[in-house]
C-alpha cells in the first residue's frame, strides 16, 4: 500500500507588539504611503525581549498538535526551519522538543531562508512516504526584528516575526501531492546574513544585519517563481484552474500579484497576509495557511499550491489536497 502524508492540524503564532510604518517612519527617513505602495506592507509584529523562535514555535506547534486531535507524545519527528535560532546548537528543534516534554522522537533544523518551511515539508513529506515517520511537527519559526538594522531603511521595513506550523501525518491517499525544491549559491551576495566568526566583513556593527540588493532579488524572485509554478503543474498533470488557493512567501505584494498572474488567479484566491505581518522568512508560508484554514477560507478538499523564494537564493514549492 503507498503511503502519503498529509496535514492533520495547524497552528500559528505573532507576538503582542506591533509596529507600523508610521513608528518606522521615527526612525529612519521613510514615510507610510512609500513602504505600502513599494512592498505592501503597514504593520509587522515583532517579539519581546523574553521570546525566541523555540518559544514562538511551541504556541504554535500546540495549536497544530490540538486540531489535529493527537498528542505530543504521538510525534516521532521535530523538522523546524529558522534562520534566528535561540542558539548554534542545540538546535531550536532540540530546545522545541524539550518544551513540549517529547522523549521518543528526533529533531533538526533546516535552514534555507524565506524557504524554510517549503524546505522542511518537503524533508517531512519524505520521511512519511519512506516510512521513517508516521507523525511529523513542520515548524517555521523567525524573531527577523534582531536581524534588521533598524537604521536601514531597505530592511527594516520589511521584516516580521511570527511562527507557524503544521503536523503531518501517514495517510493512504495524497494529501502533499509533491514537493520541489532547488537552489543557487551564485547568488549568495544578493540576500545574506553575515556569518561573523567566519567571514571578515563581519567585524564591523553595520555588517551583523541582513543584506539585500532589491531590485536584483525582485526580477529574479519573479522570474524563478514562475519557472517553479509551471514545473509543479506539469508534475502533477494539472492545470492552473485546478488550484484553489495560492499560499506565497509574503514577501512583497509585487511579487505576489506577478506569480498569481503567472497561474491567472484571481487575488480573491490568493491568501495574503503580508500587510499587517510583513516578511516573517520561514514562517510566511505556515502562518499564512494557517490563518486562511482558520478563518474558513481554505478548506478540506481543495488544491493549495505554496511557493517561496529566499535567499541562497534557495527557492521551492508543495502542492497540497488539504
Amino acid at each position: 500500500m503507498s503511503r502519503y502524508s498529509r496535514i492533520a492540524g495547524t497552528g500559528g503564532y505573532l507576538p503582542e507588539t506591533v509596529r507600523t510604518n508610521y513608528d518606522i517612519a521615527k526612525m529612519v527617513d521613510t514615510t507610510n504611503e512609500w513602504i505600502l505602495e513599494r512592498t505592501g506592507i503597514f504593520s509587522r509584529h515583532i517579539a519581546a525581549a523574553h521570546e525566541t523562535a523555540s518559544s514562538m514555535a511551541e504556541i504554535a506547534s500546540l495549536q497544530a498538535i490540538a486540531e489535529s486531535g493527537r498528542n505530543a507524545e504521538d510525534i516521532d519527528l521535530i523538522v523546524l526551519a529558522t534562520s534566528s535560532p535561540d542558539r548554534v546548537f542545540p538546535s531550536t528543534a532540540c530546545l522545541l522538543q524539550q518544551r513540549l516534554n517529547i522523549r521518543n522522537c528526533a529533531s533538526f533544523d533546516v535552514q534555507a531562508a524565506c524557504s524554510g518551511f517549503i524546505f522542511a515539508l518537503s524533508v517531512a513529506d519524505q520521511y512519511i512516504r519512506a516510512g521513517n515517520a508516521k507523525r511529523v511537527l513542520v515548524v517555521g519559526s523567525e524573531i527577523n526584528s534582531r536581524l534588521v538594522d533598524w537604521t536601514d531603511r531597505t530592511t527594516c521595513i520589511l521584516f516580521g516575526d511570527g511562527a507557524g506550523a503544521v503536523l503531518l501525518e501517514v495517510s493512504d491517499e495524497p494529501g502533499v501531492m509533491s514537493t520541489h525544491i532547488s537552489s543557487d549559491g551564485r547568488y549568495r551576495d544578493l540576500l545574506y546574513l553575515p556569518s561573523a566568526p567566519r567571514e571578515k566583513s563581519c567585524c564591523g556593527v553595520g555588517e551583523r544585519y541582513i543584506k539585500m540588493q532589491g531590485n536584483d532579488v525582485f526580477k529574479i524572485a519573479v522570474n524563478t517563481l514562475g519557472k517553479i509554478v509551471d514545473e509543479t503543474l506539469a508534475a502533477n498533470h494539472l492545470e492552473k484552474s485546478d488550484i484553489d488557493w495560492l499560499v506565497p512567501h509574503q514577501a512583497n505584494i509585487r511579487i505576489i500579484t506577478a506569480t498569481a498572474k503567472k497561474l491567472k488567479m484571481p487575488m480573491d484566491r490568493v491568501v495574503c497576509t503580508i500587510e499587517t505581518q510583513g516578511n516573517t522568512s520561514s514562517a510566511s508560508v505556515p502562518l499564512a495557511f494557517n490563518q486562511a484554514v482558520r478563518d474558513g477560507r481554505i478548506q478540506r478538499g481543495q488544491t493549495v499550491l505554496m511557493e517561496a523564494f529566499g535567499g541562497g537564493f534557495a527557492w521551492g514549492s508543495a502542492l497540497v489536497r488539504y
